[in-house]
């Protein structure tokens, strides 16, 4: 029933929504050694719309260039490709002499006769003591994925502006990002489909998160399950750090992360899991943290030197009991 409703909405949009070509380019994370990067070229970007349905349907129903000739630029790094079937592309960037620099910087997209485009990355410390990886809905944002009607409106009805944040993941994010010298990058593996990109950035942006790298789904028959491993196995293998992972009850986080623990062992060092329903059957969460309000996730995570105390104390007051 709610593919069907999904069809019809986007059945509703022609062609005269869409605009001129355009990138996309998505946030990443990466080492001193490489980093990879992804995104889409379409073959229309959405204009914004006369509604926030509208925005959504001609995100999602935004095509994608195939065939695009692709210059990625990092510093002094360039890599070239070009565009798959749907759009979509992926180049690892590997510097032959100087490792690349600590910390925040900014990465293009260029497709010759077609658009440009830039997005923010980050390079990780190698001496972090860990990288997070988290979920998105109902992870950080209030979509009720349980709730088959509550998910439609979240994903049509609903925008960067409007869509609700889980209270305190953003303050204990924050928290976690001042753990000592070194601090942690993030990375958000999301089903979330991938024209979705430019909306998950600004609501991360609107809602204080700090950076994170974005790997979202692209959406087709062989991605309809386990579509989060592949890419948490990649970042497994770029970077050499720990991780600690952050996600909800409502879907498969809490086997993913299972999963990434039996084959990563003591490389896992965390998992947290919040209740969002599809909580009955306890035995899920064994060897997860399961935590109902972000405080007590947040305090768990300063006394095992996850977040920093004295920030976690300022933003979340006195520990639970």
């Amino acid at each position: 029933m709610l593919r069907c409703r999904w069809i019809a909405a986007l059945s509703l949009l022609g062609t005269a929504a869409l605009a001129e070509p355009g990138i996309m380019l998505l946030p990443a994370i990466g080492t001193p050694k490489g980093i990879t990067l992804t995104g889409r070229v379409l073959k229309d970007v959405p204009t914004h719309g006369s509604s926030t349905l509208s925005k959504n349907l001609r995100r999602l129903a935004a095509s994608g260039w195939e065939g695009a000739p692709l210059t990625l630029k990092l510093a002094a790094l360039e890599g070239k490709t070009t565009s798959g079937h749907d759009g979509d592309f992926s180049v690892r960037l590997e510097p032959k002499d100087a490792p690349l620099e600590l910390g925040p910087s900014t990465a293009e997209a260029h497709a010759q006769g077609i658009a440009t485009a830039v997005a923010q990355v980050e390079i990780q410390d190698p001496a972090a003591p860990f990288f997070v990886v988290s979920d998105f809905d109902d992870t950080l944002s209030v979509t009720e994925v349980v709730k088959r009607e509550k998910l439609l409106e979240s994903a049509l009805l609903k925008d960067e502006s409007t869509q609700p944040a889980v209270p305190g993941m953003a303050a204990l994010f924050r928290c976690i990002k001042k753990l000592g010298a070194h601090p942690p990058s993030f990375a958000l593996v999301s089903g979330s489909p991938i024209q979705y990109g430019p909306r998950i950035g600004a609501f991360l942006a609107k809602n204080g998160f700090p950076f994170l790298g974005l790997y979202l789904r692209e959406i087709n028959p062989d991605t309809l399950e386990n579509y989060k491993q592949p890419v948490i196995r990649v970042l497994m293998k770029d970077l050499p750090n720990d991780v600690v992972f952050f996600g909800d009850s409502g879907e498969h986080d809490p086997e993913v992360y299972a999963q990434m623990r039996a084959e990563f062992g003591k490389r896992v060092v965390r998992t947290y899991i919040r209740d969002a329903g599809h909580s009955e059957n306890k035995q899920r969460f064994e060897g997860d943290v399961f935590f109902h309000e972000t405080k007590e996730a947040a305090f768990d995570a300063a006394a095992h030197k996850i977040a920093d105390p004295t920030c976690v104390k300022q933003e979340f007051g006195e520990s639970p009991k």
